[in-house]
């Protein structure tokens, strides 16, 4: 049984691997065997050195992927100095709050391109490597609670989401027979800067949390054995779901 989650050679892109979600799920993909790429604006150095404290090798991107035109270096670059792709973790994403009848033209077409867009590109890039590589691959693409519902003041965000979702059954039906399961994980509302304005909201934050059965903000640890279980050979014959990590929020 351990065989089936043991990542021993594998080597993993994850996106947005500074801090929060990203670095918890580089951390535990490590732990699970496998070697990390992480991509980031901000510095990676704190992942990197939990990566390599586990004796883990780690190669730090910086890239803004707001915009696509990082995408065939980060790829070159994983292939010139780790030797192969085998997972990729579409993590990066931003959201910004507003009104919908305010909402800006600009910041519709900044949370779209990189939350959807790059998400897209990269995960057709990877993809083409999976298949020259000749073993399959797995694409690991992070929806929301918003894939499933329409939020408040988050209309960009709410678009972009329910389209990971779409995307995911799309990428699954094309890529699938040639062994690349393409899934994603649906987190709740997790204790990041995402959520740093609800949470530092008493008001919005109680309301939030007198919802969700588990009766507490999500971690990045509590994505650990989601994103391993799909990055391994257990989850080889599931191809296109979302798996919601919500602590009960969608069964309330």
């Amino acid at each position: 049984m351990n065989k089936m989650f043991n990542l021993d050679g594998k080597v993993a892109i994850v996106t947005g691997a500074s801090k929060g979600l990203g670095q918890g799920m580089s951390i535990a993909l490590a732990k699970a065997g496998a070697d990390i790429v992480g991509i980031g604006t901000s510095s990676l150095e704190e992942t990197k050195n939990e990566i390599e404290r586990i004796s883990k090798r780690f190669l730090g991107i910086n890239a803004d992927l707001i915009k696509v035109d990082k995408i065939d270096y980060i790829v070159e670059e994983t292939i010139q100095k780790m030797g192969r792709v085998d997972i990729l973790v579409n993590n990066a994403g931003i959201i910004r709050r507003e009104d919908a009848i305010n909402y800006t033209m600009q910041d519709w077409d900044d949370i779209l391109n990189i939350n959807l867009k790059t998400l897209f590109f990269l995960s057709q890039r990877v993809a083409k490597e999976f298949v020259k590589q000749g073993k399959g691959g797995k694409i690991i693409n992070i929806a929301s609670m918003l894939s499933y519902q329409g939020g408040i003041r988050v209309p960009a965000y709410t678009a972009s989401k329910s389209g990971v979702m779409g995307l995911t059954k799309a990428l699954a039906n094309e890529w699938a027979e040639k062994g690349i399961c393409v899934n994603a994980i649906a987190p709740g509302y997790m204790a990041t800067d995402n959520t740093k304005q609800l949470r530092d909201d008493e008001k919005r934050s109680a309301e939030i949390l007198e919802r969700i059965p588990a009766g507490r903000w999500g971690t990045p640890d509590d994505l650990a054995g989601t994103v391993v279980f799909l990055a391994s050979s257990a989850s080889d014959y599931i191809h296109g779901t979302t798996i919601p990590v919500d602590g009960g929020w969608l069964a309330r």
